[in-house]
């Protein structure tokens, strides 16, 4: 098969869910599949390591993205002969003029579900153009079970068009020392205390404030002095700094943090917290088992279905039983050591090589059909 990928998503959203599952599957598609050959949309730098005997790397404008995707992209895949054109990031930019069988990934439908908790300018693209993206695609591929009911909830197409492909973190999420972890955090942005984790984003439907609330409600309760640690962009955190939240000593800010430096976050804390109320798939909670690190998540959307009984599950709407649970869990160590013994065996299920096979699967399925 010859198989073109949009891979801008690599560079546009890098740090991103959407950033992230691009890369990897690109990645390891390349580096498994040498029967067929891959032809990659690219825009930015850092493509060298894409560039492969199976592959050819097509530099484009992010200036003059639209150029391309409505008139370059069409008359390329065609002069290409490409077989299979596959567009990850929720199919935005696939353009009906290319004569081959056309794959999209959606993430999932925050637009439809929770409008409220999107940029207004995102909002009305997604909204206008996903309808046409998935009447003019042949397969779909998502990223969770609960993510392909959205999908048919929405729109009226055959469930056989749909597949599941789950995600996975990247093999840096792994355990390691917790000493080095908490000396290097120590040293690099001066938190002395045990903490407790959030890593996610600020949008509305993350529960920040939920996660804030019950923490103040059991700060006294503890067996030890711990912080809050929120890991995020400062230009992210909105009405945070501007609020009540940011005089409680104890709930720390630490501003963007390099991907690299995550793991040893996850490490370092006693517990990872992520309270969303919804996810098309999830990672966080995912990187932190992968850690070894113990996890209060939400019980709704596909968070359950990622972590399965590896976390302790809370109402997420219910900041009384997030706040119990955190309270029960970080004193005590025996249901920590129980749940970072299960999440690391959860993990194990998940890989980006595996992900990767299942959608060169279904690219044979839709080249074969």
């Amino acid at each position: 098969m010859r198989i073109a990928i949009d891979a801008r998503a690599i560079n546009w959203y890098k740090g991103t869910g959407i950033g992230t599952y691009t890369e990897n599957v690109v990645k390891n598609l390349i580096n498994i599949d040498k029967t067929n050959y891959y032809h990659i949309y690219w825009t930015g730098n850092d493509w060298n390591y894409f560039s492969k005997d199976n592959s050819n790397i097509i530099i484009t404008s992010k200036k003059h993205h639209r150029f391309f995707q409505q008139y370059y992209f069409p008359y390329d895949l065609n002069r290409e002969n490409i077989d299979i054109y596959h567009v990850p990031q929720n199919g935005i930019g696939l353009n009906e003029n290319a004569k081959c069988k056309k794959v999209i990934t959606i993430h999932d439908l925050i637009p439809y579900v929770m409008p409220e908790t999107v940029g207004r300018g995102y909002l009305l693209k997604f909204l206008r153009e996903v309808p046409y993206i998935i009447a003019n695609s042949d397969a779909i591929i998502t990223v969770s079970e609960y993510s392909k009911k959205d999908i048919l909830k929405f729109f009226p197409i055959d469930e056989n068009k749909i597949f599941v492909t789950p995600l996975a973190a990247n093999n840096i999420y792994k355990p390691l020392d917790k000493g080095i972890c908490k000396k290097f955090i120590k040293e690099n942005y001066n938190i002395n205390k045990p903490f407790i984790l959030y890593i996610g984003g600020f949008s509305a439907r993350k529960n920040i404030k939920s996660l804030i609330n019950s923490f103040i409600k059991i700060n006294s309760d503890l067996d030890k002095d711990y912080n809050l640690v929120i890991v995020g962009a400062k230009k992210d955190l909105g009405n945070y700094l501007s609020n009540k939240f940011v005089d409680v000593s104890k709930i720390v800010f630490t501003g963007f943090i390099n991907q690299e430096e995550l793991p040893i976050f996850y490490n370092a804390c006693d517990v990872f917290v992520y309270p969303s109320l919804y996810e098309g798939f999830g990672l966080p909670p995912l990187e932190a088992i992968s850690c070894g690190t113990p996890v209060i998540t939400s019980n709704i959307t596909s968070i359950p279905e990622v972590v399965g009984d590896s976390c302790i599950l809370i109402d997420p709407y219910n900041q009384d039983e997030l706040a119990s649970s955190l309270l029960k869990l970080l004193n005590d160590k025996k249901l920590q050591e129980s749940l970072r013994k299960k999440g690391l065996e959860r993990a194990s299920n998940f890989s980006w090589e595996k992900t990767a096979k299942n959608t060169l699967n279904i690219y044979e399925k839709i080249y074969n059909n």
